[in-house]
């Protein structure tokens, strides 16, 4: 039915959770597929001890392109690995009504997994905000993207040259090609972890400035927003 795809990078604090909430899912992927660069921890034993299949990756589009190679079936989830599914029938849900509205390419709603009033009140502000675009300028976060795989192979998958925002310039390839909407029945959690290391005003800052940029520029193909993939110990970045 559906194929998970996870792109890591010394995920083994934050994976684990995630493999064990879709262990709890009412509805089980045929296959989850963990896309590492050169882990130096442990990601893929934990990722092989919860029977997930292990190929290379890179950074964020280039594994995603790798897993959907891999992948057997029609549709693919594209998770990152510090999303948690904790409502267990987040996939059944999701799965149902993006066949039900004859979706091709699918996300939905975030929250944040914190307590703290500021993050809800930014992520609620995210919601409102992507959704207003629609299908006009689609946002689809990579951490939670839900695509029929003959629309990826369509769409030639993930520009592998764009370095920051890859996941919104996929939305807006695809959007074109098929069917693009926001799910309503589910929403997902998201960590805090890059918002507590890079700060919150910079963090919003730089988003603000790469939506202007793909907006009136295009596509990112260059380093000058200096994106990191993959954490080490207390969180520290590694850059590609």
């Amino acid at each position: 039915m559906i194929t998970i795809v996870i792109p890591t990078k010394n995920e083994e604090a934050f994976l684990p959770r995630l493999l064990e909430s879709i262990r709890r899912q009412t509805l089980q992927p045929r296959e989850i597929i963990v896309a590492d660069v050169s882990s130096t921890d442990r990601t893929r034993e934990i990722a092989g001890s919860y029977g997930a299949r292990i190929v290379d990756g890179g950074m964020p589009g280039p594994g995603r392109n790798r897993g959907a190679e891999a992948a057997t079936t029609e549709l693919v989830l594209f998770l990152d690995a510090d999303v948690e599914l904790r409502d267990p029938e987040f996939l059944e849900r999701s799965v149902g009504e993006m066949l039900e509205r004859g979706l091709d390419l699918a996300t939905c709603d975030v929250f944040p997994l914190s307590d703290a009033w500021v993050d809800h009140v930014l992520h609620k502000a995210y919601n409102v905000y992507a959704r207003a675009w629609g299908d006009v300028f689609p946002h689809a976060p990579g951490f939670c993207m839900f695509v029929r795989r003959s629309l990826h192979e369509t769409i030639g998958g993930f520009d592998e040259a764009v370095v920051f925002c890859e996941d919104h310039e996929y939305a807006k390839r695809a959007s074109r090609a098929g069917t693009f909407g926001f799910l309503r029945s589910t929403k997902i959690p998201v960590s805090i972890r890059r918002l507590d290391r890079d700060g919150r005003i910079n963090i919003a800052i730089k988003y603000l400035l790469a939506e202007m940029h793909l907006a009136m520029l295009g596509p990112i193909r260059h380093d000058r927003f200096k994106y990191t993939f993959g954490y080490r110990n207390k969180s520290r970045a590694i850059k590609e």
